[in-house]
């Protein structure tokens, strides 16, 4: 029999490891049947995959305003309880309920909620958990504060109902994103692996064209969550304006399904930007000029160009984190949310060892940013503290082999 596998994710980046994961099981298991729920948003992620029919998308699906990050805020809960949050979740619980009771395993791809889900299944089940790393509180720069003592006395950021969930006997494969994490999980009894980092898959640098050769390059990433990555961007922007720099700067900007190239029209046009030509070689959607700032927008652009940058202007979450790792140094700067607020950015930049810096305002990153591009040095240090922090390629061939070993072959023993 050619079994079957259900896949539960629960946000844009946790939607993209999935993706890769998947993949490199598809090239390992062609005839497996691979269904992916996406519990948040649309899992817009997922859709060339299923054209190609490497998989398909079950499930309920509804965009919820908090974007998944109703846990940040009282006003995003409360968005998303209007949106009818609780019967969409009813909805994709009874579903996992029907697929659990005839056996066959799940693969819960994210936190708590798609964890909690796949146990629920009675189903065997494996878990990859994304977002959560001890380095957000075991190292710097800055401090957790309380949320650190708290997660130091455990000697996990995970919690106690979770590494029940991740213990439980039915649970066949945990992996974490990094040695660290999995090594504080096996102290509480979880037998977590870190295979690899699946982020680092499948990003490989074009080369520029001749003419961009004089340009410094920067990265331009606002999220992928509207209406709040407009305002990021907005906010990048508007310090990128006050940097003091007579070079030439070519600003990459990749994006995926949203914003779409039409949202970037108003926005640049109210920032004084003017539409302009891009080389060919770029595949750009659209460029734009102000001044001595040429800037490209490019849908789907972000693994060719992204190793093209020496430094990245950002507000996002998985993007940033893969920006880093392939040892380009990056700026944030937060804002109202609901996602990239201050203490989310402050998570990220403890996540990644500093190798992305904090900046509370516009002013502050114009000078840090024409510090940075001035001091090839210190680009290369916080770069390679991103690269050691997130790890090298390779993670997606190892979780397939691994799910392939732990998830799919009893199962499919039990079966015969």
């Amino acid at each position: 029999m050619p079994g079957r596998l259900l896949v539960l994710s629960n946000g844009h980046g946790e939607d993209l490891i999935a993706l890769r994961v998947l993949q490199a099981l598809h090239r390992r298991r062609p005839e497996l049947e691979i269904a992916v729920m996406p519990l948040v948003g649309e899992g817009g992620a997922f859709a060339a995959a299923e054209a190609a029919g490497v998989l398909r998308r079950v499930g309920p699906r509804r965009h919820l305003p908090s974007g998944g990050f109703s846990n940040q805020s009282l006003r995003g809960l409360v968005a998303d309880l209007w949106a009818g949050v609780l019967a969409l979740s009813w909805r994709q619980w009874r579903l996992v309920r029907r697929w659990g009771r005839r056996g066959e395993p799940v693969l819960a791809v994210g936190d708590l909620l798609p964890l909690l889900l796949a146990w629920g299944s009675g189903a065997p089940y494996g878990f990859i958990g994304t977002p959560k790393s001890d380095y957000t509180w075991a190292s710097g720069p800055g401090s957790a504060g309380l949320a650190a003592l708290y997660h130091r006395c455990k000697g996990s950021e995970w919690d106690p109902w979770e590494w029940a969930l991740m213990a439980a006997r039915r649970c066949r494969l945990v992996a974490m994103r990094d040695a660290l994490t999995a090594r504080g999980l096996r102290r509480h009894g979880v037998r977590a692996l870190a295979p690899g980092n699946p982020m680092m898959d499948g990003l490989r640098a074009e080369p520029l064209p001749a003419e961009l050769s004089s340009y410094r390059r920067l990265l331009l990433l606002g999220g992928s969550r509207m209406p709040e990555a407009l305002g990021n961007l907005r906010r990048l922007l508007e310090a990128l304006a006050l940097l003091e720099n007579p070079d030439p700067l070519l600003v990459l900007a990749p994006c995926g399904s949203r914003p779409a190239p039409g949202d970037w029209a108003p926005l640049l046009g109210g920032l004084g930007f003017e539409p302009a030509a891009a080389p060919p070689q770029l595949h750009a959607a659209a460029a734009w000029r102000r001044g001595r700032v040429l800037l490209v927008v490019g849908p789907g652009r972000f693994a060719a160009w992204a190793g093209c940058a020496e430094l990245g202007l950002a507000a996002a979450g998985t993007a940033t984190e893969q920006l880093v790792g392939l040892g380009v140094p990056a700026l944030s700067l937060p804002g109202p949310g609901p996602q990239f607020k201050v203490g989310f950015a402050q998570r990220q930049s403890r996540l990644l060892g500093g190798s992305v810096a904090v900046c509370r305002t516009p002013e502050v990153l114009a000078r840090r940013l024409e510090l940075l591009l001035h001091d090839p040095q210190r680009r290369d240090a916080l770069g390679r503290i991103g690269r050691r922090r997130m790890g090298a390629a390779g993670g997606s061939e190892a979780l397939a082999r691994l799910l392939e070993q732990r998830l799919l072959e009893p199962v499919a023993g039990q079966a015969g």
